[in-house]
């Protein structure tokens, strides 16, 4: 069995492409390296290739041979960035969804697990979102996820396409130290950096309506994310399949606050934080109900945040930005 992960040499995918070759599956890996390091596929072959470039589509139909199936794990997910540059995140996350199905249709693979995003909710006004809520997201990042969700259900109507929706919450954690999160995109790596650099993490916006004024999230560790891509193939294999979304997540939440807290617990550093302005985009408060994947898959994560953040400052300590004093506790 031949699985295609794109994205396969980002965070997330690399743990994905690993898990499945310790099942004993050959994998290919699809990634145009913006992110990725080539050295995180193991054994994968590695097609180097803008999924958003249609010129590039020939290359991809041809690395799709053989296929059984596909992770989409690939796109671009800075919320920010996605407010200032709203057409570009169509052209890279919409038109490389549009690309990859193209692609799947013309290699007759028709199995799809998407990696969605809980962006796709927006603002809830509830405190645990449910995945039939109503889905109004609220930056073009969500927007942009949300069509990439519409699309895998209209190529399961038109062509038979069996596909699932993987709503993330907030990764973090490592599985492996080699395989920790290489951008510093995400709040724990973001909050380390700083601290690499002997700066105050910070903190954006300290006046939302939540406990201590700072954002609330789910923070899921990458592992208990990747397990849950390998028992959606499996879920794919079913003749019945129930639903077609699910969130990914623990179903408790964090708020910014605590996690700073937290990585300070674990580094013995000093991680008093700066607090500035809100970023565009960001809801208050963000916790998915997990019910629905853990009745359909029998599928739990497995890791507490504390869990997340050992892991992660093992994996920064790992690194080329060992942070040399405070070496933890």
């Amino acid at each position: 069995m031949l699985i295609c992960v794109t994205g396969g040499a980002g965070y997330v995918g690399a743990h994905v492409v690993r898990l499945l070759q310790q099942a004993g599956l050959e994998v290919i890996v699809i990634d145009d390296l913006s992110y990725g390091d080539a050295t995180r596929v193991g054994s994968a072959e590695l097609v180097q290739l803008d999924l958003a470039d249609t010129a590039e589509l020939p290359r991809l139909q041809a690395a799709l041979d053989g296929c059984t199936a596909v992770v989409h794990i690939a796109g671009r997910k800075q919320v920010g960035e996605s407010v200032e540059r709203p057409a570009w995140y169509y052209q890279q996350n919409v038109g490389g969804m549009a690309n990859l199905l193209l692609a799947m249709q013309a290699q007759d693979v028709d199995r799809l697990v998407f990696s969605s995003s809980a962006a796709v909710y927006g603002q809830p006004s509830v405190g645990q979102v449910r995945e039939d809520l109503d889905l109004k997201p609220i930056n073009p990042y969500g927007e942009s996820k949300l069509i990439g969700e519409w699309l895998v259900r209209d190529a399961a109507r038109a062509w038979g396409l069996r596909g699932v929706n993987l709503r993330y919450f907030n990764v973090a954690g490592a599985g492996w130290e080699e395989l920790g999160d290489p951008a510093v995109l995400n709040l724990i790596p973001m909050v380390l950096e700083k601290l690499s650099e002997g700066r105050p993490p910070a903190v954006f916006g300290g006046d939302y309506p939540t406990a201590d004024g700072t954002c609330v999230r789910d923070y899921i560790h990458v592992i208990d994310i990747a397990t849950a891509h390998m028992i959606a193939l499996d879920y794919l294999d079913r003749d019945q399949r129930p639903f077609d979304s699910f969130n990914v997540g623990t179903g408790a939440g964090a708020s910014v606050r605590q996690v700073i807290e937290m990585i300070g617990e674990v580094t013995g550093l000093d991680t008093t934080p700066a607090v500035k302005p809100r970023r565009p985009g960001d809801p208050a408060v963000l916790i998915g109900a997990v019910d629905r994947i853990e009745q359909t898959f029998e599928w739990k994560a497995q890791h507490d945040l504390r869990s997340i953040i050992d892991s992660s400052w093992r994996a920064w300590q790992a690194g080329p930005r060992r942070i040399a004093s405070g070496a933890g506790r």
